[in-house]
């Protein structure tokens, strides 16, 4: 697998997505190295901090196998940068992923959280109002990434892959439940033994308490 793309968003005004009206969604690629800290791509603006940014959100990822599907499925050229991504791999499709899982690229060391939840934001870039329930259904979602280890990437960095072995759940099992939540207890256990997003996990341990009465 290799890095092709590395994508960086300048602050943007935007109509008729959240309420601040600046994003940081339309990304550029960029040739040079780039330096990762634990809040991510150094110069790449996080506008919206409630839900976006953050160290269990630090990077997304998104795979040209993916970009491809879309490609041929809106019968255009979907470049890297387009849904928002920091990071574009080779070889890589989302679904096949795991929390926990680890992308060894360049010097930087990243770890899956969980996948990409679309919003207006993304549906305005690509003036289609109907494009968040496209993004949803088509299962494609990328994921977000934590940074294990600080460094530096720069397009046509290798990149090694390596699978999560403790307890945890799918990238692909995280967007169904978002879509059709089971607030069950043995999914909310299952779900808060995995390494995802401390947002995610406050959520879910909330649901725990409210709807079974037990802690975490």
């Amino acid at each position: 697998m290799q890095l092709v793309s590395v994508n960086i968003g300048q602050e943007r005004a935007i109509q008729g997505a959240k309420e601040n009206g600046k994003t940081g969604i339309y990304k550029l690629p960029v040739t040079t190295p780039v330096q990762v800290t634990r809040l991510g791509l150094e110069s790449d603006a996080i506008c919206d901090t409630e839900n976006h940014g953050g160290v269990d959100q630090a990077l997304y990822l998104y795979g040209a196998v993916d970009y491809a599907w879309w490609s041929e499925c809106l019968q255009q050229n979907i470049l890297p940068g387009t849904f928002g991504e920091n990071l574009t791999l080779s070889d890589m499709e989302s679904t096949d992923y795991l929390v926990g899982d680890r992308f060894h690229v360049g010097t930087v060391i990243l770890e899956v959280t969980g996948p990409r939840i679309p919003c207006i934001t993304l549906a305005r870039r690509m003036e289609d109002n109907t494009f968040v329930k496209q993004f949803l259904d088509a299962e494609r979602p990328g994921v977000y990434c934590r940074v294990i280890q600080e460094g530096t990437v720069q397009v046509g960095d290798s990149v090694t892959y390596e699978r999560h072995t403790g307890a945890t759940i799918s990238v692909l099992e995280a967007l169904r439940n978002f879509v059709s939540p089971d607030f069950s207890e043995p999914t909310l256990r299952r779900f808060l033994a995995a390494p995802i997003a401390m947002r995610y996990r406050t959520y879910l341990e909330d649901q725990l308490r409210e709807k079974h009465g037990k802690e975490p």
